[in-house]
């Protein structure tokens, strides 16, 4: 634990935050679990031989006090303020949420240079307008961000896309902007490795923001999410992805959402 950001390379953020959900709740206690579950972290894994401890100064800076929970934007420009502490000092803050509006204010914290490119793992391209009147609800974080300036559509792939929606709006916003959908049968078709070189290829060298929603998974895997859809990636496709993603430009490192305590997967 520290907050001496002087002297840290990576964070660990959590953001129990989930009063923009359109449907269950549950993922403001993702980050106690997560870490409840790293009392049995190591610090080398057979893949990556790789002991991250030794190449940085890593950290867990804790959870966002929140002062205003029932008011979205609010809560937004409390995360917007307590990333922009680390982003300022140049660390790499890895956010644990939270539900997928808080995607919105991190962004406006490291993309402060100009849009970064934005590579989405989700079921969803939670690119909606608005919902029950709200614009900042977890179902629109990028749309708003594409308005924002805050994100290039053209250097957006959003992978793993599924499921029933009333309208189809939620993929022609996305397909009409330039970004690039890999809807989950392609994901399937083509493999996982043909899917890291696209988005690869896609982002190349430009700063990206990578995102990880936890109902990219099959719900076999996470259950728990507030928005299941069935057909989802498995677990081992979901670490051959972000294993594939490594030594990309990264602005910040890696958002998880994990709703249910007792389900999450890393």
């Amino acid at each position: 634990m520290s907050r001496d950001y002087q002297n840290l390379d990576i964070v660990i953020v959590g953001i129990p935050y989930d009063g923009a959900l359109t449907n269950r709740a549950g993922a403001r206690h993702g980050t106690r679990e997560v870490r409840n579950a790293l009392s049995m972290m190591r610090t080398t894994h057979h893949v990556t031989k790789v002991n991250p401890y030794e190449n940085a100064r890593i950290a867990d800076v804790g959870d966002i006090d929140f002062n205003s929970v029932f008011d979205i934007e609010k809560t937004h420009a409390e995360i917007s303020s307590f990333i922009k502490q680390m982003t300022d000092a140049n660390v790499m803050p890895l956010s644990v949420g939270g539900d997928h509006s808080i995607s919105l204010p991190i962004l406006r914290s490291v993309a402060k240079n100009g849009p970064v490119a934005l590579i989405h793992i989700d079921a969803h391209t939670d690119i909606w307008d608005q919902f029950q009147g709200s614009k900042f609800n977890h179902g629109s974080p990028f749309r708003r961000a594409t308005e924002e300036g805050l994100i290039d559509p053209t250097k957006t792939i959003q992978i793993g896309i599924r499921g029933a929606q009333n309208l189809p709006e939620g993929w022609e916003y996305s397909e009409n902007h330039g970004m690039r959908v890999m809807f989950i049968e392609e994901v399937q078709n083509v493999g996982i490795e043909a899917v890291v070189q696209e988005a690869r290829l896609f982002v190349g060298d430009m700063p990206v923001y990578l995102t990880f929603d936890i109902d990219s998974l099959d719900p076999v895997y996470a259950p728990g999410t507030g928005t299941p859809e069935i057909g989802g990636l498995t677990t081992p496709e979901a670490l051959a992805l972000i294993r594939g993603l490594r030594g990309l430009n990264y602005v910040e490192q890696a958002w998880l959402k994990y709703l249910r305590p007792s389900i999450w997967v890393v």
